[in-house]
């Protein structure tokens, strides 16, 4: 009897997966025109944004380490929470059982409290020494 339960489930379930399937359309033009203009307009204010740090720090060589330097500042921070969260899930979770992993815990979250705060004013000293230090 629960063979032939079990062998009928089966049957109406392969019926219904063919015969309820629903056909999915894509368009013809994935991206429209609008948003391709403004993916365009992001790309050329990207590149602009180079050539307004150069103009601005008044040589190519401050200019793009300027430019670079706000990039890192930007993206230190969610790596560095990420690198502060992994630290604390060894001291607080992990290091529970294992005393090694306690201490690895805590030197991580140093270290990326450390690498954060030094993300974040080097652009700054850069910046200060550029403006006030070439005279």
């Amino acid at each position: 009897m629960k063979k032939k339960v079990v062998i009928v489930m089966i049957i109406t379930i392969i019926i219904g997966i063919f015969l309820c399937n629903n056909k999915i359309y894509a368009e013809s033009q994935a991206i429209d025109e609008q948003t391709e203009s403004k993916i365009v307009e992001i790309k050329n204010n990207a590149s602009h944004s180079l050539e307004d740090y150069k103009v601005k720090y008044g040589s190519d060589a401050y200019g793009t380490v300027a430019y670079i330097l706000n990039i890192i500042r930007i993206y230190s921070i969610p790596l560095c929470f990420l690198g502060i969260a992994f630290g604390a899930i060894h001291r607080y979770i992990l290091g529970i059982r294992k005393l090694d992993t306690l201490e690895k815990g805590m030197g991580l979250i140093v270290t990326f409290v450390t690498l954060l705060i030094i993300c974040q004013i080097l652009p700054l000293a850069f910046a200060v020494f550029v403006k006030f230090g070439r005279g």
